[in-house]
Parts: C-alpha cells; structure tokens; sequence
C-alpha cells in the first residue's frame, strides 16, 4: 500500500501510548469470551444444530438454543436472535410496535433517536406511512445538558407531564450522527434506576444496544433495561453473521416482541433459519474478540487524527462503550477523501470510489465507504457521514486490528495530503 513513512510513524507512535488501553481492551475480550464459551458449553452447541430449517421451523433446536444463548449473553431473563430480521432499525421497530399503544407516549431521554428512526416514530407527524405516530403513539424528548449529561430534571417533569402514558422510555447507547458521548452501561443503569423510582407507573426502558456490544463486562440488561436491541451485523455478529437482529429482556417484554416478529399465538415459536445458525452461532463466538479489535482500530484513527489536529469524539486517551470514532472534517472535500481512503484498503471493492447519494431514512445525501464482506456490515471496517455542517465523518468496525490500522492510515493520507 502506498503509505508514507512519516504515517507508518505516527502509527507506532499511537500504538506506543496506547498499549495500556490495548491491554484493558484484550482483557474484556478474554472475560467475553470465557463468557461465551461457558454459556454454549451449557447448552451442549452442536453441529446437529446447524442444520437448515425451512417453511415454519418447527422443530428447528438450533433457532430455539441460539434464543436460549442471547439470552444468556446479555443477562436477560429472555431473548431471541433471528436472521429474519434485517437491520438494527428493523429490530428497533419490532420492539417499539410490541410495545406501545394508540394513546401512548415513547419518551427519550437521550435526544432525538439515529435518523432511520424518525420515520418509524413519525417524528415529522402522521403520514398515513404506517408510523408510530399513525397508530396514536406520541413522542416525546429529552436532550442532553449544555454539557452532555443525562437531563434528570427535564426527565422527572417530563414524567410528571405525561403520566401514565408513558410506557416506553427510551436510550439510545451511541451517539448516532450526534456529537455527544455514548452511555456507559453503568449511565444507562443510572437513568434506568431513575425512572423506576420517579415513574408512578412501571414505564418499559428500552435500550438500542447498536454499536455497544461485548465493549463491557455487562449489558444494560443487568442494570435495569426491559428490552435491549441490535443487530447482528454490528458487534455481536462477529463479523460472521450474513443478516440478523436480536431483542433480549424481560420475559414479558421478549414475548411481546416475538408477538410482533411473527404473530399473538405462534410468537417465538417458529420461524425458519434458512442455514444461518451456523454462521450467528460462530459470529457470537468471535464477538468479544472482533470487537475488541474494532476498539483498537477506533483508538488508533482517534490518535491518528487528533495528532493531525482534528477534533475527534472520544479522544485517543478516552475510554469507551461503543466502537464508533467521530472525526470533524469541516469541510465536504475532506470527508469525502477520509471515505476514500477507508474504502481503498477494504478487502472487498478496494477500487471502488464512494460518492454521496440520497440514501433512503436519511434527511441529508450521505457518503458511506465499506468494502465488507457482508453489505453494510459495521463491525468491518466503514465510515459514513451525513453531507452537513461541521462535516463529521462517523468510523466503526474492523474485522482485524492488523486491516484496520492499514485504512485508518490510508484515511489518513488522503486527509493530509489535500
């Protein structure tokens, strides 16, 4: 590859100050791990189970010990994973509609949902397009503090307001294409904490889980969440699941959901794995290690480019929950330049060049680059970015530390040399 000597450098010269982080990286991966394997141990995984099912799925105890696992990984009292579902909006969906009533009000209390969202909730009114807000659920939001803190307060009124009607309060972990730090797990356990004992009521807290899996020792699950949610070509597929999502919870908030993934009476109880077993089964095993190089690939672009003089979110030293680094460009010729350069040292469709593009669910032309293996997988190495004042590049992924500190160094060289 054709990176300068003066990059290669500065690589090292991160990678020097950052073995520390590295270190308490590669710990929490072991402790997944160990975690993982003790858990499939227990439910005896066996090649029988990866066998394919078809039309309903009966029978299929693969499917039925993958629900058993996800359960068990994320502390949840149940849970499911299935390749029917095919993004984390997807998933997000299933469990808000499982939810809520006409009448209703989802609250968040960490800002305005990711933008895929804002269609699902109806968040720009009733458009007669099948969205919350078409049904009768009201949204209402919180935003964060002046200084990027949960908002307790305008929580506790927003509480007093709404009432009963509240029956979902909603978090969302990572930033999305915000500028604002993501929820800890022991954050998320504070805020959940909060509305249970400020409730009059016993409000669902859902968490979308996107991008913050296995990056701790615990999941939300374990500190007050009903219902966490993501997707299987994140984090905890591991890089080897072709498609899925999961949702795990309380046992009533999981049956609801699996009502609305399939339909009341049949619930959880079918649904075909097409041969996919195998593959989420083995994304689960690699999960603590694959995100634990996404961790290591995050921190190197963040010392990368802050050395570079660019405001990155979190800082090189910062220690953090989800595998997404910001990096503000300021400008739209930068960013397109930074997503050259991570496509250019992709495994797959290296010589394509990304261009930004009316994608749908977003309000703004995004650019995206990922050459992975499965399409739009984030837990490979990819960057995208919304074309929009200050111009900030949003990086997750990396299958291997050793392929992600290649394209974290070709980004940067297209970067510098402009």
């Amino acid at each position: 590859m054709q990176i300068s000597e003066k990059t290669r450098a500065l690589a090292r010269e991160a990678e020097i100050a950052l073995a520390p982080i590295f270190a308490d990286i590669d710990e929490i991966s072991r402790a997944g791990t160990e975690r993982v394997l003790d858990i499939f141990r227990e439910e005896r995984v066996s090649e029988g189970m990866f066998a394919a099912s078809t039309g309903y799925g009966y029978g299929d105890s693969g499917r039925d010990t993958i629900d058993r696992i996800a359960a068990k990984i994320f502390g949840a009292e149940a849970g499911f994973m299935r390749p029917s579902i095919i993004s984390g909006t997807h998933a997000l969906t299933i469990g808000l509609f499982a939810l809520l009533r006409p009448g209703d009000v989802m609250l968040s209390v960490t800002g305005a949902p990711y933008d895929t969202l804002r269609e699902v909730i109806g968040m720009d009114g009733a458009n007669g397009d099948g969205s919350l807000a078409d049904f009768g659920v009201e949204y209402a939001g919180v935003e964060f503090t002046p200084e990027g803190k949960i908002d307790y307060p305008a929580i506790a009124a927003a509480l007093d307001r709404y009432g009963e009607r509240i029956k979902v309060v909603f978090l969302q972990r990572s930033k999305g294409y915000l500028a604002r730090p993501t929820l800890t797990v022991a954050q998320i356990g504070e805020a959940a904490a909060f509305v249970k004992a400020h409730a009059k009521h016993n409000p669902y807290v859902v968490v979308d889980n996107c991008y913050g899996e296995f990056t701790e020792l615990t999941e939300p699950t374990a500190v007050g969440a009903d219902l966490i949610i993501g997707s299987l070509i994140k984090n905890p597929g591991g890089g080897m699941a072709d498609i899925g999502g999961y949702l795990c919870g309380t046992a009533r908030a999981v049956e609801l959901a699996g009502n609305r993934l399939c339909c009341p009476g049949v619930g959880l109880d079918a649904g075909a794995s097409l041969g996919q077993n195998r593959n989420i089964l083995r994304g689960l095993f690699y999960a603590p290690h694959t995100t634990a190089q996404a961790l290591k690939t995050a921190h190197l672009a963040a010392y990368m480019f802050e050395a570079g003089g660019f405001d990155v979110l979190p800082r090189a030293m910062e220690r953090r929950s989800d595998i997404i680094q910001t990096v503000t460009l300021h400008n739209r010729e930068r960013l397109c330049a930074f997503c050259r350069g991570i496509q250019s040292a992709s495994p797959v469709d290296s010589h394509v060049t990304p261009e930004p593009w009316a994608m749908p669910g977003y309000a703004d032309e995004v650019i995206m680059a990922a050459g992975a293996f499965v399409g739009g997988a984030s837990i490979e190495l990819s960057a995208d970015a919304p074309l929009r004042e200050p111009f900030t590049v949003f990086m997750q992924g990396g299958l291997t530390y050793e392929s992600g500190r290649l394209g974290i160094m070709a980004a940067y060289e297209e970067v510098t040399k402009m």
